[in-house]
């Protein structure tokens, strides 16, 4: 019996709370979308924010895909997770570019947690199907930084905004 079956509840679930999760910060963010594109703090949450949780939702599609080796599924996970790791990377680069050294530290967390899901996958591939274990631990765990980077982006983009006394103060 392949050893991903007993996964694909698991699977299910977290590729679904992603879809959600990603169709409601998308609305949330087309709300505020020309502060986000002016800030390059809020464009790098943005950006991660939505790369994030688009991978996990395409992660867990490939896994429940029927019909594959466990070294298939590892292969995948992998490079999605590479691509992930790059959008970051160079996102993060570009907020402390623009002097905000208060991304980095949550940057270096998403990091450690896509490494945690690599680790699970190159041992899911040489044939250590606990390595799932790593990728499942990985992947709740980056939920944490998406969410509460999702909730700091909508935080700062309305800290921006006038106050409504201050906006019917200055109409004349």
């Amino acid at each position: 019996m392949n050893a991903l079956a007993g996964w694909h509840d698991y699977f299910v679930v977290v590729g679904t709370g992603a879809a959600a999760l990603t169709g409601l910060v998308f609305v949330a963010m087309t709300l505020h979308l020309e502060d986000i594109v002016n800030h390059p703090v809020h464009r790098h949450r943005a950006r991660t924010i939505l790369t994030g949780l688009t991978a996990v939702f395409i992660r867990c599609g490939l896994v429940l895909m029927g019909n594959q080796s466990e070294q298939a599924v590892a292969v995948e996970l992998f490079s999605v997770l590479v691509v992930v790791e790059v959008v970051l990377y160079r996102s993060t680069r570009d907020a402390l570019n623009a002097s905000d050294p208060s991304v980095l530290l949550r940057a270096v967390g998403s990091f450690a947690c896509l490494v945690v899901e690599q680790a699970g996958a190159v041992i899911l591939f040489e044939g250590g199907t606990w390595g799932l274990y790593l990728v499942g631990l990985g992947m709740m765990a980056s939920f944490f930084f998406m969410v509460s980077g999702a909730w700091l982006l909508l935080v700062g983009v309305e800290s921006s905004q006038p106050a409504p006394s201050e906006q019917t103060a200055s109409k004349p």
